[in-house]
């Protein structure tokens, strides 16, 4: 299998070993344990274009069109780019500790109150025109829709560091 060879769909197939792992098992029959699935564009193309990459983060193949795929390979795929994929919506931002690095941030979503720390500036980054993403020192990513739909308050927090 190459980088740029899309899978065909029944060539190949997905499921978890006993640790929990996801294995890519390809079309001649070898196994690739600990692979990731990852979306190249998860908010605009949920659907597409998706790498399958070994534990080193290289790309073993793509997936162009998930909706091609068989059934319960789709379905094994789905569940793990579920768990890759959480992204919770900022609906408000209560309070940021400090406008120095790191800083602490308590925020509502649409999964409940939280609390994160923001490790970077650079790590909140504007999405198109109207949306935001932010990044926590864990990696967990959060998401703002449209920065013009929070309250004033909290629009003023985030666009220090937008």
């Amino acid at each position: 299998m190459t980088s740029r060879e899309p899978l065909l769909p029944g060539a190949f197939g997905l499921a978890h070993d006993p640790r929990g792992r996801l294995i890519l098992i390809d079309a001649e029959g070898r196994r690739h344990v600990g692979v990731e699935p990852i979306r190249a564009f998860p908010i605009s193309g949920s659907t597409r274009w998706v790498s399958i990459c070994d534990a080193q983060g290289g790309e073993l193949a793509f997936i162009d069109d998930l909706a091609e795929l068989p059934r319960q390979v789709r379905a094994v795929l789905d569940e793990d780019l579920a768990r890759r994929d959480f992204v919770p919506v900022v609906e408000r931002i209560v309070s940021v500790s400090s406008e120095s690095e790191p800083s602490d941030w308590d925020v509502l979503t649409d999964r409940g109150a939280t609390r994160f720390t923001l490790a970077n500036d650079e790590d909140v980054r504007r999405l198109g025109r109207q949306g935001a993403t932010i990044v926590d020192a864990h990696g967990t990513r959060y998401l703002v829709p449209v920065v013009a739909a929070l309250d004033v308050a909290s629009r003023r927090l985030l666009e220090r560091y937008l």
